[in-house]
């Protein structure tokens, strides 16, 4: 499984290196189309490719630390530099989108003459094709690998051609008009401006996603698929499984519960029992997963969801089996800290009574 996980991370830097090195050469070839047309769109188109090349460089430098194995100052691995990554990333977009309206409203209080438009509208096609080819294959390899700071990078690419498709139409009505002899300037910045808004839209939503990231925010969807899990290979020395709690970090996904069990249990038996909610748990998420279940003897607390029918300690008869619940994990156990209070409340009248 390291092994897969380690190539998937290595192709991903090589792509990674690809979008670096192409994203500069298409930055180049947008600001030969502004000098050619003098057009304020083209203008901030290559100025978003600044960021795009910026970006890249980030994104390739939090991929190469991905790769480090985890040691002793980084126990959990360096995943998590790719959340670090993406919102600089979307920092950069979104600034990129504010740079884009600012030229657009300068250019629209101080007009120029756009020239050569046809040429300036097949570069920046080009450009177009070519960062929309790549954007959407890092997304999917991003999506595929669980690779945030990939994905945010082919969102960046997606991103700027939206830009460029909006800057081409804008163009082409300014040429079509400019053919027939009707002055339309002004498509040009207020096309600027259009997809210069919906640039930071991306940006800000790029930010947000990894902002969720550094938080540690409950993937719902994980949570479901363990969930799902642990309900399937339970048995009825399982009584109950609480402090559900999955973490990820970059590509890997730490998973930790706390399992109660009859007390009677060997320690071999509870390892069988563990190593079988592992491997269904891993089955279903696959990648790299790491597993930790932590074994708690009931100690009178879930009697009425204990099947056990030769234990010497019960408080209260079988009730029915207590299957974990999205619901629950979302709530923070709720129904494990009642049965603590239960457990606390009998204690505490079996010792008033005594004391009586």
């Amino acid at each position: 499984m390291d092994r897969e996980r380690l190539a998937a991370e290595r192709r991903n830097f090589n792509f990674q290196k690809v979008i670096a090195i192409v994203g500069a050469v298409l930055m180049l070839g947008k600001f030969l189309a502004y000098f050619i047309t003098g057009s304020v769109a083209i203008l901030t188109d290559a100025m978003e490719s600044i960021v795009n090349v910026a970006a890249g460089v980030i994104g390739l430098y939090a991929l190469y630390l991905t790769m480090k194995p985890a040691d002793s100052s980084h126990p959990y691995g360096h995943g998590k530099v790719e959340l670090i990554s993406s919102s600089i990333e979307g920092s950069l977009i979104s600034l990129a989108g504010a740079m884009i309206i600012f030229e657009a409203v300068n250019r629209i209080v101080n007009p120029s003459e756009i020239r050569s438009l046809d040429i300036g509208i097949v570069i920046v096609a080009v450009a177009a094709a070519v960062n929309f080819a790549m954007g959407m294959t890092a997304v999917r390899m991003g999506r595929a690998t669980k690779s945030v700071a990939l994905e945010a990078s082919g969102r960046h690419l997606c991103s700027d051609t939206y830009s460029s498709v909006g800057i081409i139409l804008g163009l082409a009505v300014v040429y079509a008009g400019d053919l027939l002899g009707y002055d339309l300037g002004l498509f040009d910045p207020l096309m600027a401006m259009l997809f210069g808004a919906i640039i930071i839209i991306t940006g800000v939503r790029v930010l947000f996603n990894s902002m969720n990231g550094i938080m540690d925010r409950a993937d719902i969807e994980v949570l479901r698929e363990v969930t799902r899990c642990i309900n399937h290979e339970r048995d009825p020395n399982v009584i109950d499984v609480h402090h559900l709690r999955v973490v990820r970090y970059g590509s890997s996904l730490h998973v930790e519960a706390h399992m109660t069990v009859p007390g009677r249990l060997t320690v071999d038996e509870v390892e069988k029992i563990v190593d079988r909610f592992s491997s269904a748990i891993r089955d279903e998420l696959g990648g790299d997963v790491d597993i930790t279940f932590m074994a708690e003897s009931c100690d009178n607390m879930f009697c009425r969801y204990c099947q056990d029918e030769v234990c010497d300690h019960r408080a209260d008869g079988f009730v029915d089996i207590k299957y974990l619940g999205l619901d629950t994990v979302i709530k923070n156990d709720t129904h494990y800290f009642k049965a603590v209070r239960d457990r606390n409340e009998r204690s505490s009248g079996r010792g008033k009574d005594g004391g009586n």
